[in-house]
């Protein structure tokens, strides 16, 4: 899983109350932990409420919250979202239980430190498979969910299953309340880790505008993929807004700064259009990763292939960070655009609130589309705006 960090545990796994000492290195901070008086609590029976509720009470009795202080303080320091956090305990939960060696145990683990934490985290029984799901208020769209007393309970750990047919049979909740487990676990990512520049490599993207050719080298890092592996369908608003990372950006946005600099709005934002069109090879999710899956801006940055809903969330991401102007995400069926407010509107605009939006369509078409068309097989089909972004809200 990511390994943005070294974790090392230092403990005795059988011993009833001995010494954890925890050593973290974290985009280059280290932070150290002692908890003496540590009980490892195995669990090598059948997965029940009951067996579950032993588990917590003998885990609960233990020198447990140095630990968590340790992985907050260290959350808070670093800025981490709570989705890069829960990757953090995934990796802890690894070390204290290793996945392979007890599945159950490892899952019990991540349950404990995750409400500990303060999140509100359940567990639910199907069979023999321990579901483990987080409260949450974004809108998923490819993961399990159930609703209890108003709230939605969304799956963590699926992609550990594959996928599971809940219309046979439905899992049970764990009846256990852990009282620290209050909030919400949010999907939204505002900031990426600070990665060292040994993480990096440089990848040549290419493209042509206007019977000229242009090379940027683009700073990529393949840890972006372990961040996003089984991050989870959500919004356009959430997804258009995940950001680049800090060497990326750096690497990239300039330089395209520079190229716009002597164009008007309108040649500007065709030029990013066309760059987000054509530097890179098109290819539907379905054959790329065998099911619906929506690439951050970086993460198209780093493929090989991506599809609408990629470029999409590219362009956004380059007209919000060059030019900043108000746009709105088009739904189709079977697609995704974008569509600009410029000063004045170019070609037939898109009216939505009173205002005017001129369609740039950042994948490739039958038809090279300049700034302000549509595509011809799209034009009478109906569509749904997504997500609207205003700048000054």
């Amino acid at each position: 899983m990511l390994l943005l960090f070294f974790l090392l545990l230092s403990y005795n796994t059988r011993s009833t109350a001995d010494t954890l000492s925890l050593e973290f290195k974290f985009f280059g901070d280290s932070i150290h932990s002692r908890i003496n008086d540590w009980h490892f609590v195995d669990f090598g029976r059948k997965i029940s409420s009951y067996s579950i509720q032993e588990f917590y009470d003998s885990l609960n009795q233990s020198d447990y919250q140095p630990i968590i202080n340790t992985l907050l303080a260290f959350k808070e320091k670093n800025k981490l979202d709570d989705w890069l956090y829960y990757q953090l305990i995934r990796k802890a939960a690894q070390q204290i239980s290793p996945k392979s060696e007890n599945y159950n145990r490892y899952t019990l683990y991540k349950w404990f430190l995750l409400n500990k934490s303060g999140y509100n985290a359940s567990l639910a029984i199907r069979d023999s498979e321990l579901l483990f799901y987080a409260q949450s208020n974004d809108n998923i769209y490819d993961i399990p969910y159930y609703f209890k007393d108003g709230r939605q309970f969304v799956c963590l750990n699926l992609h550990d299953f594959g996928r599971l047919d809940f219309e046979e049979k439905e899992p049970n909740e764990v009846a256990v309340k852990i009282p620290e487990g209050k909030n919400p676990f949010t999907y939204r990512i505002t900031s990426m880790p600070e990665f060292s520049d040994n993480d990096y490599a440089e990848k040549d993207i290419q493209f042509d505008y206007k019977n000229k050719a242009y090379l940027f080298k683009v700073k990529v890092n393949s840890q972006i993929q372990s961040i996003f592996a089984n991050y989870p369908v959500v919004d356009y608003e959430s997804y258009f807004n995940i950001p680049l990372s800090k060497e990326t950006y750096n690497s990239l946005i300039p330089e395209l700064k520079e190229q716009v600099k002597g164009m008007n709005q309108k040649n500007g934002v065709d030029y990013l259009m066309r760059f987000t069109r054509n530097a890179f090879s098109y290819e539907n999710d379905q054959q790329n990763f065998g099911k619906e899956k929506r690439l951050s801006p970086e993460q198209t940055l780093l493929n090989k292939y991506s599809d609408c809903d990629d470029r999409a969330a590219l362009f956004f991401c380059l007209v919000k960070e060059i030019y900043n102007l108000p746009m709105i995400v088009l739904a189709y069926p079977t697609h995704v655009t974008i569509a600009v407010k410029f000063d004045k509107s170019v070609g037939k605009p898109i009216m939505y609130k009173n205002k005017q939006y001129s369609v740039c369509e950042p994948t490739p078409q039958t038809e090279d589309l300049s700034v302000g068309q549509l595509s011809s097989k799209l034009k009478d089909v109906p569509f749904q705006v997504a997500y609207e972004y205003d700048p000054q809200h």
